[in-house]
Formats: C-alpha cells, structure tokens, sequence
C-alpha cells in the first residue's frame, strides 16, 4: 500500500473510530432522558440515526477523486469553545455541561467577575454550580483596578496554553463580548493562527429574559446584595474605574448616602432603596439588548459562525420541567455539536478534481468499517 494510501485510510479509519466514540458519547448526552424509558430511546435512536446519516453522506462522497497530498498541508490548531450570550441566560450552566462531558477547563470572559469581591452583585458562579471543573480568570483583578480588553487577551492566552498543556480542552464563557471579540480577532492574529474556535450563544427570548432578570435581582437582594454594595461605598468613589462600574453598585449611591444624612426620613430612605433595585433592574436588561446587538454584528457583519441555541423553554418552566427543557435544547445539542466540533474533518478540503491511485482500495476499507459501525450501533438501540 502506498503511502498516501495508507495516510487516507488512517484517516477514514478514525472516522469510524470517532464513530465509536460518538456512539458512547450519545449516550452520556441522553442521560437527562433516563428517567423516562420512552424518550431516552427515541433520543438515542435519533442521535444515532443523524451520526449514521453523516457517514453516508461522507461515503457518498468518497466516490470523489480525492487529492492525498493536501492531507499533509492541514496545519494541526489546537481546539476552543466560546460560550457567549446576554447576562442570565445560562453560559456558565452550559459551559459546566459540557466540562463534565470532555476532560475540559473553563476561562471566565466576564469582565467584572474577573474582580475580587462581590461575588452576588457579578454573579460568580459557586463552588455547588462549578460541579468541580476548574475555572480561571475569577476574582484575580484588585476591584480598585482597570482590567482592560488587552488585559483579558494576554491572561487568557497564558491561561489557554496552560489548560492545553494538560491536554484539556479551553472553554471561554462570559458575557462581555469586547473581551472575547479582542481575543479571536486581534491584529496580530495569534489566536486564528494557533487555534480553532467553536461558537455557542445560549439565547432567550428577550421578554422572558427581562422577567428572570427581574427575579434574579429579587434573590440577590435576598441573598445579601444590598449588605455587600454598603461594605464598598465610599461617597467619593470613581465609579467609571473597576469593580464598581458593575451594575448594582452605582444604582445604590444616593440610597447609600441617604443613610449618612440624619436628615432623610425612613420613607424618603425605603424609597430610595426601590428605586435603586428598579434601576438595577432596567440596566441589566439594557445591558442584555447590548450583548445581543453586538452578538448580532459578530454573526451578520463580521461572519463568526456561532451556534444558536434556543434556551428560552426552559426559562419559562420551573423545577424538573425546566431541567428537563434545558437538557433538551441547550445541554444536549451543545455537547453534540461541540462532541462533532472536536472529532469532525473538514472533507472539503481534500476531494478536488484530481485522480489519485489507490483510492478505491481505501474507499472499500471505509465502507467496511462503516458496515461494522452501523452494526455495532443496531446492537445498541
């Protein structure tokens, strides 16, 4: 066997490999659906049917002269996953779904939840909601300290090539698209030219999103939102510089400076602190519409190919319903098209007009081990 032969059937051959995997993979994805017989099955079946689909489909094209020699030009890019969206909508949920899925590390891209301190006001996520996987870029920045855009693409390379080093797989996640834009599209092209990246956004409809946000405020202040924006005032601070440009922090100035003033009833006071929650309230969501405008111009204008994910069933369930939804539309589909984004070959980039000998010989081995495939997954279903 030629040499180029053998290189296309290594190739082909990891396809059906990949196969195998994807096979036990599926299901580790349809687990959520264990609980009911009926729609575990259907899920793994469909699973499994769209997998077999793919391999005809790369069968079919086989057929295709194939040029070996542009098998050794593909440089290797090591891989990455962006998680984007607007505030609340799930990121860190789903970039923890998939880190318990892959040996993976997650990178924080929230550019105030890189501050110490107010870990209710910025959302940190919890050492119960982290789930064990490891998380970087949390509470590093001295909250009296610009961390800027240049700031998030240095630390976070750094960070990339350490989690790539262990041979896990980065996850970006956060909501501050500026970071993330700086990162993918800077001008030294450093991060195209070293890695691939794979796009999800986690979206929700922007009136159910606007409700959670409503109720999410609520439970901050029950947790003790109010408590942890007092114990950094200051009446003469900067709020335009760090942690305290964070939304909930100057909304409380005047509610907080009511508190010094002897002269300011507890009316005047009660309705100082409404105001401040309602107008936290307004500027999370405005803060959302920013996100998804900029989102919107990052996959319409500059052509990012980003994976939308529809999470907005889910927000309007409550308890296992709402795990049920989220595993469904988000959770399931993300790992699938992440498991796909990992183990895929780009086949258009080797079948041209040109003739190549020993191709039918490595389409037969193919097909072979499709066949074995296809046999193995009947066994499973």
């Amino acid at each position: 066997m030629h040499t180029t032969e053998g290189t296309f059937v290594q190739l082909l051959s990891s396809h059906v490999a990949t196969f195998y995997y994807n096979i036990n993979h599926i299901s580790v994805c349809v687990q959520p659906f264990k609980a009911s017989p009926a729609n575990y099955n259907h899920h793994l079946k469909k699973a499994i049917m769209m997998m077999m689909c793919k391999l005809q489909a790369h069968a079919s094209l086989l057929q295709m002269p194939i040029n070996l020699s542009l098998l050794r030009r593909r440089p290797q890019k090591e891989k990455v996953v962006v998680v984007m969206g607007a505030t609340g909508t799930g990121k860190s949920r789903l970039a923890v779904d998939i880190a318990t899925r892959y040996p993976a590390e997650i990178i924080n891209s929230d550019k105030m939840q890189v501050y110490e301190g107010l870990d209710i006001v910025t959302n940190k996520i919890t050492d119960e909601e982290s789930d064990g996987v490891p998380h970087h870029l949390i509470g590093i920045v001295d909250s009296d300290t610009d961390f800027t855009s240049s700031d998030f693409v240095s630390t976070s390379s750094v960070a990339m090539k350490s989690i790539v080093s262990r041979n896990n797989l980065p996850i970006i996640a956060g909501g501050s698209n500026s970071f993330i834009e700086a990162l993918v599209d800077d001008r030294n092209h450093e991060f195209r030219s070293s890695y691939d990246v794979c796009f999800l956004w986690v979206d929700v409809a922007m009136p159910v999103l606007e409700q959670f946000v409503s109720a999410r405020v609520n439970r901050m202040v029950a947790e003790g939102m109010v408590d942890e924006v007092r114990n950094l005032f200051n009446p003469n601070s900067d709020y335009s510089k760090g942690i305290r440009r964070a939304i909930g922090v100057p909304e409380f100035d005047s509610f907080f400076r009511s508190e010094y003033s002897s002269s300011t009833d507890e009316k005047v006071r009660s309705n100082l602190l409404e105001s401040a929650i309602n107008e936290t309230k307004i500027n999370t969501c405005k803060l959302a519409c920013r996100q998804l405008r900029k989102i919107h111009r990052l996959k319409n204008i500059k052509g990012w190919k980003i994976h939308r994910l529809d999470a907005t069933k889910a927000f309007q369930q409550n308890g296992k319903e709402a795990d049920d939804a989220w595993a469904e539309l988000v959770a399931v589909p993300g790992s699938a098209i992440v498991s796909q984004y990992i183990h895929d070959f780009d086949h258009s980039r080797i079948f041209t007009t040109a003739t190549s000998a020993g191709g039918g010989r490595a389409i037969r081995e193919f097909e072979r081990r499709t066949a074995v495939a296809t046999d193995y997954s009947a066994s499973l279903v």
